[in-house]
């Protein structure tokens, strides 16, 4: 079942530390309980404007579908949820002050986002510090679990706070290259990345796999993903013989290289990452027929368990898509209510005075069916979940070409 539906003990709920009281009205009445609720809110941190606003607005309209749901069904009785969305118009910094308010707001118990992993990189300590839950449904940089040495296996968990929906670089990247080299038949590829920790990342990844396959690597440069004329890299990327490029970033800037690519009469394909799996990369590339790109699970529209979010999703009237991250956001707001059930569960229906670090310590248990498929995490905070899946354009929308449970 999408929702678990244990039923809490009833009783009288008292203001705590955390969370406050709040008449029940609208239309997510809780059920059984009835009168005034204590409400708990859950942070959404996403670039809701600029250029990843596509992408950002369905994780901030998947987490509050999430909220919805969860009142309407009357999960944590007694209790009402709500969303405090902020922009970090994908600049750590602002994401770094987002950080601050969430802590300053007392009713917050958890934030879903960002996301960019650079961004996330400035606000793990802060939430770490307050004890405060982070989960992702798009930070995919793997030192953000697993630190720095990850690559030397030397795994360390950097903060407890933070977990995520979303699979690793390591996972996405390797996932891709073997996709490229033995699915698609490439085996000589120019690397280009847009240097911050996601693309990066993910190019390294790719390259560290593809190699290994056997594939070449023929070139490789880096870009401003705030520019918008590649011409220069891509009279670099003819004069290689490149049978593809595979580009470590996102859409904005991936989309008009990809045109600019063909525009030169280099008819190969451009594959990318989840950053790049989004439909405005389409809009942003008249001759994107044919290019790739990998997102983490599988197509929400092929699985069972999402049939009720996308239901729920169009009959909640948003007008803007829930995009790559919309059914890992969903999952990762439901893992904070879920911790937040088990915390209230285990206090006679209250909160606690320590409400923040009881729901960070239900995190590690927490276990459900998700619109994603079965959600748990591991001890660095990483999705259990590791399916992958590979898309290419035709006709003017992404198509999924393989998914599998994938690990390097």
């Amino acid at each position: 079942m999408l929702i678990l539906t244990t039923v809490l003990t009833t009783g009288a709920l008292t203001l705590s530390a955390c969370g406050s009281r709040d008449d029940d009205s609208g239309d997510d009445k809780g059920g059984s309980s009835g009168g005034k609720k204590t409400t708990v809110v859950i942070g959404v941190d996403a670039p809701i404007t600029g250029d990843l606003s596509a992408l950002g607005l369905g994780i901030r309209n998947s987490a509050e579908l999430a909220t919805k749901i969860a009142n309407k069904q009357d999960l944590v009785p007694g209790f009402q949820f709500k969303i405090q969305a902020l922009d970090d118009q994908a600049q750590p910094t602002i994401g770094q002050q987002n950080a601050t308010k969430f802590i300053g707001n007392k009713d917050v118990l958890g934030v879903v986002g960002p996301l960019n992993s650079n961004v996330s990189q400035s606000m793990q300590k802060p939430f770490n510090d307050a004890k405060l839950t982070q989960v992702s449904p798009a930070n995919t940089g793997t030192e953000l679990t697993q630190g720095d040495n990850w690559k030397s296996g030397d795994k360390k968990r950097p903060f407890a706070s933070f977990f995520r929906t979303a699979t690793t670089d390591q996972i996405q990247g390797s996932f891709a290259a073997k996709y490229l080299h033995d699915t698609a038949k490439i085996n000589k590829v120019y690397l280009i990345d847009d240097q911050k920790t996601y693309g990066a990342g993910l190019a390294a990844s790719f390259k560290d796999t593809f190699t290994k396959l056997g594939g070449k690597i023929v070139g490789a440069d880096h870009i401003n993903p705030d520019d918008r004329d590649f011409n220069s890299v891509v009279a670099k990327v003819k004069k290689t013989g490149a049978k593809a490029v595979y580009y470590g970033g996102e859409y904005p800037a991936a989309g008009p290289l990809s045109q600019q690519l063909k525009d030169s009469g280099a008819k190969i394909p451009l594959m990318g990452g989840d950053g790049i799996y989004a439909a405005d990369f389409i809009k942003l590339n008249k001759k994107a027929q044919g290019d790739l790109a990998t997102s983490v699970g599988a197509p929400v529209e092929q699985l069972d368990s999402a049939k009720k979010f996308i239901s729920d999703y169009d009959a909640a009237g948003y007008k803007d898509g829930y995009e790559a991250y919309g059914g890992g956001t969903y999952d990762a707001a439901w893992s904070i209510i879920e911790a937040v059930k088990k915390v209230a569960a285990d206090n006679d229906g209250k909160l606690p005075s320590d409400a923040r670090a009881k729901v960070l310590e239900a995190m590690s248990t927490v276990k459900f069916s998700g619109v994603t498929g079965d959600i748990s995490f591991d001890e660095y905070g990483d999705t259990t979940n590791t399916m992958m899946t590979a898309y290419q354009v035709e006709g003017g929308k992404w198509v999924p070409r393989k998914s599998e449970v994938y690990k390097p």
